[in-house]
């Protein structure tokens, strides 16, 4: 068994194939299966837009997305493995879901392919723990027997894909792509939002005072009222503000007290 999986693993690199057979032992008397994973499908693409597909799917200059693989079984984790590197992405592997979870986390576009049941922890219940603090890391599960009840639980907590062994290597990179795009999004909108917080955070209590009445509507006159202080005072703290902010216009200080939740605090 480990001889042919060898050899099929040296050949894939002239063939581009690989197979995974699953361990009848696993997972109950399920018969040995095989997993076919072929080159992901490029054709019709010019250079061009492989550049731009590319150029998409990395937020950060020279990060490689990184795809993590949880399933005990020694043989699919080497064969997910090999596919993964040969499409550019990093591939890191465990065997068990508590050695996954003691990974820390990583600000590179990332997903999970991740088997349902392990001897620790099973795969749903790891899908919970890692929705609280990896919002960033879409899950792909894998399984050898799965059902609607599982699918549907899996589905609805954010899951990106359910697959059932066997199934085709171009089905699982598609999914894979979509996960780390959706990672990819994720943290651009975390960094996004951060570098908002911080922006804020270097505003006077004064100048959050004028900002939330401003994208609240009112008129410089108005605030001024509001707040007990000159318009000309007001024009002053709203031109720190706008460049505080690194706003072009308005209606951007608008969006970007909204994505913070600025309120104005009215007097009665």
């Amino acid at each position: 068994m480990k001889a042919n999986l060898k050899a099929v693993i040296a050949e894939s690199h002239h063939l581009s194939t690989w197979a995974v057979a699953t361990n009848p032992a696993h997972h109950g008397a399920r018969p040995v299966r095989s997993l076919r994973f072929p080159d992901a499908p490029t054709h019709g693409m010019s250079s061009e837009s492989v550049r731009d597909h590319k150029s998409k799917s990395l937020p950060l200059p020279h990060v490689r997305p990184t795809v993590f693989v949880v399933d005990d079984d020694a043989s699919v984790r080497r064969s997910l493995e090999s596919l993964i590197r040969s499409q550019g992405w990093q591939a890191e592997t465990f065997a068990s879901a508590q050695e996954f979870l003691s990974r820390p986390r990583i600000l590179a576009p990332s997903c999970l392919v991740l088997d349902v049941t392990l001897p620790d922890l099973n795969g749903l219940d790891v899908q919970k723990r890692i929705s609280v603090d990896r919002l960033d890391m879409p899950i792909i599960f894998i399984t050898g027997y799965g059902d609607v009840p599982m699918t549907v639980q899996a589905m609805k907590a954010g899951a990106v894909e359910f697959l059932t062994k066997p199934f085709k290597g171009d089905v699982l990179l598609n999914a894979i792509r979509s996960a780390l795009e959706r990672s990819q999004a994720t943290l651009t909108h975390e960094s996004e939002t951060q570098a908002l917080r911080d922006c804020y955070a270097s505003l006077s209590s004064r100048e959050r005072e004028v900002m939330a009445l401003v994208v609240a509507g009112l008129l410089n006159k108005q605030v001024g009222a509001e707040l007990g202080i000159s318009e000309i005072t007001v024009k002053a703290h709203r031109g720190r503000v706008m460049e505080k902010m690194r706003a072009d216009s308005l209606a951007d200080l608008v969006k970007m007290a909204g994505r913070l939740s600025v309120t104005p605090q009215r007097k009665d």
